[in-house]
């Protein structure tokens, strides 16, 4: 059983390096490592672009934006001024796109952010945008297609396959499934509530009173018939 800090990101004692060096749960990296071979082998290159994501970094990335020094998207992908949002709208805009740190599920090492290296050259960087996936000759179609029709047979499933009034679309993000569905189950909203108060995140009296919504919204909330029920 996985222990509450594990879960909210706050260590990695739980996770094993990967000959790339990225960290994940010993379960998932053993999945992942043999459908990364099967897919090579097939000729798709299948490569992790983020892996775990510690309590810490996530809280960076929301401190950042929620003090305008990074940039804040509408649900089209536009800039937004933070200076015309309340602070629940700019919430809501935040986790769209990003998670709650704690309520991420890149904390737990069974959740991966996937793309093709070879379909980048030295000018274009990956964005993480659904164009770069779903569109025929985009980047990392060719993998995208691929892991629609293989990933369920390693454990796989994405779990932001469509959009569901909470996070974003995300193509390109892959849960293992066996280990992931019980540690969403075990987080509890007092874990995340205590994590959240003695942190030092920006918006806190906003995320607070509205934390049981947000968890239900944008963390219990997620995709589960590509690989059978949720």
């Amino acid at each position: 059983m996985m222990r509450a800090e594990q879960r909210l990101g706050l260590v990695d004692d739980h996770l094993v390096a990967t000959p790339e060096g990225d960290l994940l749960h010993p379960a998932a990296a053993q999945a992942f490592t043999e459908m990364q071979a099967t897919a090579s082998a097939e000729g798709i290159n299948l490569a992790i672009a983020s892996g775990f994501r510690s309590f810490e970094r996530q809280r960076i990335i929301w401190n950042r934006k929620w003090c305008g020094e990074r940039v804040i998207n509408d649900k089209q992908g536009r800039p937004l001024d933070p200076a015309c949002l309340s602070d629940e709208q700019k919430l809501h805009a935040i986790l769209h796109w990003s998670a709650l740190p704690g309520a991420s599920r890149h904390h737990w090492g069974t959740d991966i952010d996937i793309w093709d290296p070879s379909g980048f050259g030295n000018h274009h960087q990956l964005q993480l945008i659904p164009d770069e996936y779903e569109q025929p000759g985009a980047p990392c179609y060719t993998l995208w297609c691929w892991l629609k029709a293989h990933a369920k047979e390693y454990g796989f499933f994405f779990p932001y396959e469509v959009y569901q009034g909470g996070v974003a679309r995300e193509p390109w993000h892959l849960s293992y499934r066996p280990i992931a569905h019980s540690i969403q189950h075990a987080l509890t909203l007092e874990e995340l509530t205590q994590a959240i108060k003695t942190a030092d995140v920006e918006g806190k009296v906003t995320i607070l009173e509205h934390l049981g919504a947000i968890k239900q919204r944008y963390f219990d909330t997620i995709c589960g018939e590509n690989t059978g029920d949720e």
